[in-house]
Protein backbone atom coordinates (compact mmCIF):
# COMPACT_ATOMS: atom_id res chain seq x y z
CA UNK A 1 0.00 0.00 0.00
CA UNK A 2 0.93 3.54 -0.55
CA UNK A 3 3.23 4.92 2.30
CA UNK A 4 1.12 7.75 2.01
CA UNK A 5 -1.96 6.36 3.34
CA UNK A 6 -0.28 4.35 6.57
CA UNK A 7 -1.49 6.49 9.35
CA UNK A 8 0.76 6.67 12.53
CA UNK A 9 -2.21 4.63 14.98
CA UNK A 10 -1.66 1.95 12.28
CA UNK A 11 1.80 2.10 12.07
CA UNK A 12 2.12 1.85 15.81
CA UNK A 13 -0.35 -1.20 15.52
CA UNK A 14 2.21 -3.08 13.13
CA UNK A 15 4.81 -2.32 15.31
CA UNK A 16 3.42 -3.80 18.21
CA UNK A 17 1.98 -7.18 16.50
CA UNK A 18 6.39 -8.15 16.33
CA UNK A 19 5.98 -8.73 19.96
CA UNK A 20 3.47 -11.51 20.98
CA UNK A 21 3.10 -10.56 24.37
CA UNK A 22 2.21 -7.23 23.88
CA UNK A 23 -0.63 -5.60 26.01
CA UNK A 24 -1.56 -2.44 23.75
CA UNK A 25 -1.10 -0.09 26.68
CA UNK A 26 1.74 1.26 24.80
CA UNK A 27 0.02 1.94 21.71
CA UNK A 28 -3.27 3.56 23.29
CA UNK A 29 -0.29 5.46 25.34
CA UNK A 30 1.79 7.00 21.69
CA UNK A 31 -2.22 7.40 20.61
CA UNK A 32 -3.61 9.89 22.73
CA UNK A 33 0.16 11.60 23.06
CA UNK A 34 -0.46 12.20 19.59
CA UNK A 35 -3.83 13.53 19.68
CA UNK A 36 -2.54 16.20 22.72
CA UNK A 37 -0.28 17.40 20.49
CA UNK A 38 -2.78 17.74 17.44
CA UNK A 39 -4.76 20.21 19.52
CA UNK A 40 -1.46 21.59 20.71
CA UNK A 41 -0.48 22.08 17.00
CA UNK A 42 -3.96 23.62 16.58
CA UNK A 43 -3.14 26.47 19.28
CA UNK A 44 0.36 26.95 17.81
CA UNK A 45 -0.90 27.74 14.23
CA UNK A 46 -3.43 29.95 15.66
CA UNK A 47 -1.85 31.61 18.76
CA UNK A 48 -1.61 35.05 16.85
CA UNK A 49 -4.61 35.14 16.65
CA UNK A 50 -6.27 34.54 20.47
CA UNK A 51 -4.98 35.83 23.54
CA UNK A 52 -2.83 32.54 24.17
CA UNK A 53 0.01 34.77 23.00
CA UNK A 54 2.65 36.75 25.89
CA UNK A 55 3.34 35.85 29.47
CA UNK A 56 1.14 34.53 32.39
CA UNK A 57 3.40 36.25 34.88
CA UNK A 58 4.48 33.47 36.88
CA UNK A 59 8.06 31.91 36.40
CA UNK A 60 8.52 27.86 36.14
CA UNK A 61 10.82 25.37 38.21
CA UNK A 62 13.85 26.94 36.57
CA UNK A 63 12.72 30.16 37.19
CA UNK A 64 12.00 31.01 33.32
CA UNK A 65 8.83 33.26 32.67
CA UNK A 66 5.88 30.67 31.46
CA UNK A 67 4.39 31.94 28.37
CA UNK A 68 0.92 30.88 28.24
CA UNK A 69 1.03 28.60 25.25
CA UNK A 70 3.53 26.28 27.52
CA UNK A 71 1.19 26.79 29.82
CA UNK A 72 -1.57 25.28 27.28
CA UNK A 73 0.66 22.64 26.18
CA UNK A 74 1.52 21.78 29.87
CA UNK A 75 -2.27 21.01 30.77
CA UNK A 76 -3.48 19.35 27.26
CA UNK A 77 -0.54 16.55 27.59
CA UNK A 78 -0.84 16.28 31.25
CA UNK A 79 -5.06 15.94 31.06
CA UNK A 80 -4.23 13.27 28.00
CA UNK A 81 -2.21 11.45 29.91
CA UNK A 82 -4.32 11.19 33.30
CA UNK A 83 -7.15 9.82 31.04
CA UNK A 84 -5.55 7.37 29.22
CA UNK A 85 -5.49 5.02 32.40
CA UNK A 86 -1.84 3.25 31.54
CA UNK A 87 0.19 5.89 33.06
CA UNK A 88 1.50 5.32 37.10
CA UNK A 89 3.01 8.88 37.13
CA UNK A 90 3.91 11.84 34.66
CA UNK A 91 6.86 14.51 34.72
CA UNK A 92 6.72 17.69 32.85
CA UNK A 93 9.56 20.11 32.57
CA UNK A 94 7.25 22.59 33.78
CA UNK A 95 5.91 20.73 36.78
CA UNK A 96 8.93 21.08 39.97
CA UNK A 97 7.61 17.36 41.05
CA UNK A 98 6.43 14.38 38.89
CA UNK A 99 2.29 13.60 38.87
CA UNK A 100 1.69 10.53 40.36
CA UNK A 101 -1.65 8.43 39.04
CA UNK A 102 -4.13 6.86 40.57
CA UNK A 103 -4.54 3.21 39.45
CA UNK A 104 -8.42 3.21 38.45
CA UNK A 105 -9.63 3.41 35.34
CA UNK A 106 -13.36 4.11 34.54
CA UNK A 107 -14.17 3.66 37.95
CA UNK A 108 -12.16 0.22 38.54
CA UNK A 109 -8.54 -0.69 39.27
CA UNK A 110 -5.94 -1.95 37.23
CA UNK A 111 -2.07 -1.65 36.61
CA UNK A 112 -0.71 0.97 35.14
CA UNK A 113 2.25 -0.13 32.90
CA UNK A 114 4.25 3.36 32.15
CA UNK A 115 6.09 6.38 33.34
CA UNK A 116 5.95 9.51 30.59
CA UNK A 117 8.49 12.60 30.71
CA UNK A 118 7.72 15.33 28.73
CA UNK A 119 9.21 19.00 27.28
CA UNK A 120 5.60 20.53 26.73
CA UNK A 121 6.72 23.31 24.71
CA UNK A 122 10.63 23.46 23.50
CA UNK A 123 11.98 26.31 22.41
CA UNK A 124 9.12 28.32 23.52
CA UNK A 125 11.02 31.90 23.38
CA UNK A 126 10.70 31.62 19.93
CA UNK A 127 6.91 31.46 19.40
CA UNK A 128 6.80 35.08 19.16
CA UNK A 129 9.30 35.14 16.11
CA UNK A 130 7.26 32.58 14.32
CA UNK A 131 10.27 29.74 14.70
CA UNK A 132 9.77 26.20 14.67
CA UNK A 133 8.95 25.02 18.19
CA UNK A 134 7.72 21.21 19.49
CA UNK A 135 7.21 18.63 22.34
CA UNK A 136 9.26 16.18 23.54
CA UNK A 137 7.97 12.77 24.59
CA UNK A 138 10.00 10.01 26.56
CA UNK A 139 8.11 6.68 28.31
CA UNK A 140 9.89 4.07 30.84
CA UNK A 141 8.61 1.25 32.18
CA UNK A 142 7.65 1.53 35.97
CA UNK A 143 9.83 -0.22 38.59
CA UNK A 144 7.13 -0.63 41.11
CA UNK A 145 5.25 -3.26 41.40
CA UNK A 146 1.64 -1.32 41.90
CA UNK A 147 -0.03 2.19 43.15
CA UNK A 148 0.74 5.48 41.95
CA UNK A 149 4.26 5.90 40.48
CA UNK A 150 6.88 6.77 42.71
CA UNK A 151 10.11 8.81 42.39
CA UNK A 152 12.06 5.71 41.61
CA UNK A 153 9.22 5.18 38.70
CA UNK A 154 10.30 8.44 37.30
CA UNK A 155 14.37 8.18 37.46
CA UNK A 156 15.71 5.64 35.01
CA UNK A 157 18.21 5.97 32.73
CA UNK A 158 17.94 6.15 29.34
CA UNK A 159 18.46 3.33 28.02
CA UNK A 160 15.50 1.73 29.59
CA UNK A 161 13.53 3.93 27.38
CA UNK A 162 10.54 1.97 25.37
CA UNK A 163 9.49 4.95 23.27
CA UNK A 164 10.88 8.16 22.61
CA UNK A 165 9.36 10.91 20.23
CA UNK A 166 9.27 14.61 19.50
CA UNK A 167 6.54 17.18 17.33
CA UNK A 168 7.87 19.69 15.68
CA UNK A 169 5.59 22.53 14.55
CA UNK A 170 6.83 24.23 11.86
CA UNK A 171 5.52 24.99 8.25
CA UNK A 172 4.31 21.66 8.48
CA UNK A 173 3.75 19.42 11.57
CA UNK A 174 5.97 16.74 11.77
CA UNK A 175 6.44 13.98 14.77
CA UNK A 176 9.25 11.33 14.74
CA UNK A 177 9.27 9.00 17.04
CA UNK A 178 10.65 4.87 17.83
CA UNK A 179 10.00 2.31 20.18
CA UNK A 180 13.52 0.69 19.79
CA UNK A 181 12.98 -0.91 16.31
CA UNK A 182 14.00 1.87 14.08
CA UNK A 183 12.74 5.73 13.88
CA UNK A 184 9.95 6.73 11.60
CA UNK A 185 8.52 10.40 11.10
CA UNK A 186 4.84 11.41 10.08
CA UNK A 187 3.23 14.52 8.79
CA UNK A 188 -0.06 15.83 9.77
CA UNK A 189 -2.02 15.93 7.03
CA UNK A 190 -4.13 18.83 8.26
CA UNK A 191 -7.38 17.61 5.77
CA UNK A 192 -7.67 14.03 7.23
CA UNK A 193 -6.44 14.71 10.51
CA UNK A 194 -4.31 12.32 10.75
CA UNK A 195 -0.45 12.35 10.84
CA UNK A 196 0.68 10.23 7.96
CA UNK A 197 4.01 8.39 7.11
CA UNK A 198 6.26 9.97 4.90
CA UNK A 199 9.86 8.36 6.44
CA UNK A 200 10.22 4.98 7.31
CA UNK A 201 13.23 3.49 9.10
CA UNK A 202 15.11 7.36 9.03
CA UNK A 203 18.94 6.92 9.40
CA UNK A 204 21.39 9.83 10.18
CA UNK A 205 24.27 10.07 7.83
CA UNK A 206 27.98 8.75 9.95
CA UNK A 207 29.40 12.45 9.16
CA UNK A 208 27.85 15.53 7.86
CA UNK A 209 29.37 19.19 7.35
CA UNK A 210 27.04 20.81 9.47
CA UNK A 211 27.06 21.88 13.13
CA UNK A 212 24.65 23.89 15.70
CA UNK A 213 26.07 25.44 18.85
CA UNK A 214 25.94 29.11 20.03
CA UNK A 215 29.07 30.83 19.10
CA UNK A 216 28.17 33.74 21.56
CA UNK A 217 29.20 31.73 24.42
CA UNK A 218 32.38 30.37 22.57
CA UNK A 219 34.84 32.75 25.36
CA UNK A 220 33.40 30.71 28.49
CA UNK A 221 33.99 27.46 26.79
CA UNK A 222 36.81 24.88 27.93
CA UNK A 223 40.05 24.94 25.31
CA UNK A 224 38.67 21.47 23.63
CA UNK A 225 35.69 22.39 22.44
CA UNK A 226 37.16 26.11 21.09
CA UNK A 227 39.59 23.78 18.83
CA UNK A 228 37.56 21.46 17.72
CA UNK A 229 35.23 24.42 16.53
CA UNK A 230 38.25 26.59 14.88
CA UNK A 231 38.93 23.31 13.23
CA UNK A 232 35.78 22.76 11.65
CA UNK A 233 35.83 26.03 10.00
CA UNK A 234 39.10 25.77 8.07
CA UNK A 235 39.71 25.42 4.55
CA UNK A 236 40.48 21.89 3.79
CA UNK A 237 38.55 20.58 0.96
CA UNK A 238 40.04 16.95 1.49
CA UNK A 239 38.28 16.79 4.80
CA UNK A 240 34.88 17.91 3.81
CA UNK A 241 35.66 21.48 5.17
CA UNK A 242 34.98 24.41 6.19
CA UNK A 243 31.39 23.24 7.76
CA UNK A 244 28.70 25.28 7.51
CA UNK A 245 27.06 26.81 10.65
CA UNK A 246 23.30 26.56 11.23
CA UNK A 247 21.86 27.43 14.51
CA UNK A 248 18.21 28.18 14.90
CA UNK A 249 18.30 28.05 18.69
CA UNK A 250 14.87 25.66 19.36
CA UNK A 251 16.54 22.07 20.09
CA UNK A 252 13.62 20.28 18.01
CA UNK A 253 14.07 22.15 15.04
CA UNK A 254 18.19 22.09 14.62
CA UNK A 255 17.85 18.33 15.95
CA UNK A 256 15.32 17.51 13.77
CA UNK A 257 17.52 19.06 10.20
CA UNK A 258 20.43 17.38 11.67
CA UNK A 259 18.76 13.96 11.71
CA UNK A 260 17.29 14.44 8.01
CA UNK A 261 21.14 15.68 6.45
CA UNK A 262 23.28 14.58 9.04
CA UNK A 263 24.78 17.42 11.72
CA UNK A 264 26.05 17.97 14.95
CA UNK A 265 24.08 19.32 17.70
CA UNK A 266 26.42 21.15 20.50
CA UNK A 267 25.28 22.52 24.23
CA UNK A 268 28.58 21.94 26.26
CA UNK A 269 29.05 23.36 29.90
CA UNK A 270 30.96 26.87 30.02
CA UNK A 271 31.89 28.86 33.02
CA UNK A 272 28.10 29.88 34.08
CA UNK A 273 26.48 26.46 33.30
CA UNK A 274 28.61 24.38 34.52
CA UNK A 275 26.40 21.35 34.04
CA UNK A 276 25.21 22.55 30.56
CA UNK A 277 21.29 23.84 30.61
CA UNK A 278 19.38 21.00 29.00
CA UNK A 279 17.39 18.49 30.71
CA UNK A 280 18.66 15.02 30.91
CA UNK A 281 15.03 13.56 31.54
CA UNK A 282 13.02 15.80 29.24
CA UNK A 283 15.43 16.76 26.72
CA UNK A 284 18.58 14.79 26.08
CA UNK A 285 17.32 10.91 27.00
CA UNK A 286 14.49 11.01 24.42
CA UNK A 287 16.70 12.73 21.73
CA UNK A 288 19.42 10.32 22.13
CA UNK A 289 17.13 7.42 21.96
CA UNK A 290 16.08 8.16 18.82
CA UNK A 291 19.45 9.21 17.44
CA UNK A 292 21.02 6.13 18.36
CA UNK A 293 18.31 3.94 16.52
CA UNK A 294 19.42 6.47 13.31
CA UNK A 295 22.90 5.42 13.87
CA UNK A 296 24.12 8.33 15.49
CA UNK A 297 25.80 9.69 18.82
CA UNK A 298 24.70 11.35 22.29
CA UNK A 299 27.18 11.93 24.53
CA UNK A 300 27.97 14.10 27.64
CA UNK A 301 31.08 15.15 25.75
CA UNK A 302 32.78 11.99 27.68
CA UNK A 303 29.85 9.66 28.21
CA UNK A 304 26.87 8.06 26.48
CA UNK A 305 23.79 10.05 27.42
CA UNK A 306 21.48 7.05 27.99
CA UNK A 307 24.02 5.47 30.03
CA UNK A 308 23.93 8.25 32.78
CA UNK A 309 21.80 7.77 36.23
CA UNK A 310 19.54 10.87 36.48
CA UNK A 311 19.86 12.02 40.58
CA UNK A 312 16.75 14.65 40.21
CA UNK A 313 13.91 14.97 37.80
CA UNK A 314 15.61 18.44 36.64
CA UNK A 315 19.19 17.26 36.37
CA UNK A 316 21.05 19.26 33.46
CA UNK A 317 23.61 17.68 31.06
CA UNK A 318 26.18 18.47 28.06
CA UNK A 319 25.36 17.71 24.96
CA UNK A 320 26.62 16.51 21.92
CA UNK A 321 24.60 14.76 19.35
CA UNK A 322 24.07 13.96 16.00
CA UNK A 323 26.23 12.51 13.38
CA UNK A 324 28.21 9.43 14.76
CA UNK A 325 31.45 10.02 13.40
CA UNK A 326 31.07 13.95 14.25
CA UNK A 327 30.43 13.45 17.72
CA UNK A 328 33.05 11.24 18.31
CA UNK A 329 35.16 13.72 17.04
CA UNK A 330 34.21 16.41 19.45
CA UNK A 331 34.40 14.23 22.32
CA UNK A 332 38.21 13.31 21.26
CA UNK A 333 39.08 17.17 21.73
CA UNK A 334 37.55 17.40 24.65
CA UNK A 335 39.42 14.09 26.04
CA UNK A 336 42.66 15.60 24.77
CA UNK A 337 42.24 18.99 25.44
CA UNK A 338 40.01 19.90 28.48
CA UNK A 339 41.28 22.74 30.50
CA UNK A 340 39.24 25.35 31.95
CA UNK A 341 40.11 29.26 32.00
Amino acid sequence: MNKKFITLYRHIIEQERKFPHATGQLSDLLADIALACKLISLEVNRAGLIDILGFTGDTNVHGEVVKKLDVFAHETLIGAMKVSGHLCAVASEESENYIPIEETFMGKRHLSRYVCHFDPLDGSSNIDANISIGTIFSIYRRISKSGPGTLEDCLQKGYKQVAGGYVIYGSSTVLVYTTGEGVHGFTLDPTVGEFLLFNENMKIPKRAKTYSVNEGNYIKWDEGLRKYIDNVKINDPSRNRPYSSRYVGSLVADFHRNLLYGGIFLYPADEKNLNGKLRLMYEANPLAFIVEQAGGRASNGKDRILGIKPENLHQRTPLFIGSDDDVKEVEGYLKHNTCHH
